[in-house]
């Protein structure tokens, strides 16, 4: 997450070259590719942890650090 990004609540996911713009959420793609295979493990991940998600949002909007999220086991 970034500190000047604009609504709606969101996330960016990388992977090699490729990069992925992901709301939160939904869970929809905004903007942005990433093979299936990846694509299909940060959205795993993304669904295991909304509430750490928004937070994190809601942090980095108010300039604070947004903290960190666990990785998939």
């Amino acid at each position: 997450m970034y500190y000047d990004d604009p609504n709606p609540p969101h996330f960016h996911a990388h992977y090699g070259d490729h990069q992925v713009t992901i709301a939160l959420g939904t869970l929809a793609v905004i903007a942005g590719t990433l093979p299936p295979r990846a694509l299909g493990l940060v959205a795993e991940w993304a669904a295991q942890h909304p509430s750490e998600l928004r937070t994190a949002w809601d942090r980095a909007k108010a300039l604070e650090i947004p903290g960190s999220i666990d990785p998939l086991p």
